[in-house]
């Protein structure tokens, strides 16, 4: 079985996560295809946008715990540094079912989050007896605030989508049969967007998001002095001016 699918068209690539029998537990070669899948696909010139979602019943239940414990298993040295590496292209994470610890934090990777209703998320790092290695003390507070971010992770509780929603860890919160449809439109109006003026300004979000509001500051100041030392196309920027002016009339 392919442990990691893509499907692309019309500039979007959906990714998904294959292995319903084990709720998409995170294995060696599952990192090690998911990572290399992302790196391809977000290199592709008819790929503007990506979808990062799983196979029901789950989204992700975490690392393989039965793998990880194997003598001289190959997870542990797999499941090192950031889950995934930094993409160019914005990743929406389509959140089908729960979201546990490793895949807490595989969700908490994704530049947006959609939940399906039937979505759930829980840090269980604690109760496992084990520390999170992929940014969970970072994101999950940046996410939800830091109150929240340690009730989760005192507890092991799980939240359901529509309190996930009301404490900002997810963008929106939809009927499950619509979840990829949902996403697939969201990506779509990303694929109409300065590919390159995109990923420079989230760039910048990464950036200050690990540094003091001054620091964040002068990174977006150097990021826009780097963008506009070319000069600007006045008539690039009145043409695009005047198509978001037509498309805000259209989405009133």
């Amino acid at each position: 079985m392919t442990e990691v699918l893509v499907e692309i068209a019309d500039l979007v690539a959906v990714v998904t996560l294959n292995r319903p029998a084990r709720r998409n537990a995170i294995s060696a070669s599952l990192l090690t295809s998911l990572r290399e899948v992302l790196a391809d696909v977000d290199g592709r010139p008819d790929v503007r946008a990506i979808v990062l979602t799983g196979a029901d019943p789950a989204f992700c239940a975490g690392l393989d715990l039965a793998e990880l414990g194997q003598p001289g298993g190959s997870l542990s040295g797999v499941a090192t540094s950031t889950v995934i590496g930094d993409l160019a292209r914005p990743l929406i994470g389509a959140v089908n079912g729960p979201a546990v610890t490793g895949g807490l934090e595989l969700a908490l990777a994704c530049d947006l989050l959609i939940a399906s209703e039937r979505a759930t998320f829980a840090d269980t790092h604690a109760r496992i007896g084990v520390l999170p290695g992929w940014g969970l003390t970072v994101a999950l507070p940046e996410a939800v605030g830091l109150r929240r971010a340690r009730e989760m992770s005192a507890t092991g509780n799980f939240i359901n989508a529509r309190t996930a929603l009301e404490w900002g860890l997810v963008n929106h919160v939809v009927p499950h049969d619509e979840l990829l449809d949902f996403s697939r439109r969201l990506a779509a109006d990303m694929t109409t967007t300065d590919s390159d003026a995109l990923a420079a300004i989230f760039a910048s979000y990464d950036q200050g998001a690990l540094v003091t509001g001054r620091e964040a500051w002068q990174i977006e100041a150097r990021a826009h002095a780097r963008w506009h030392s070319g000069g600007i196309d006045a008539a690039q920027v009145a043409s695009r001016r005047e198509a978001v002016i037509r498309r805000g009339r259209s989405q009133h």
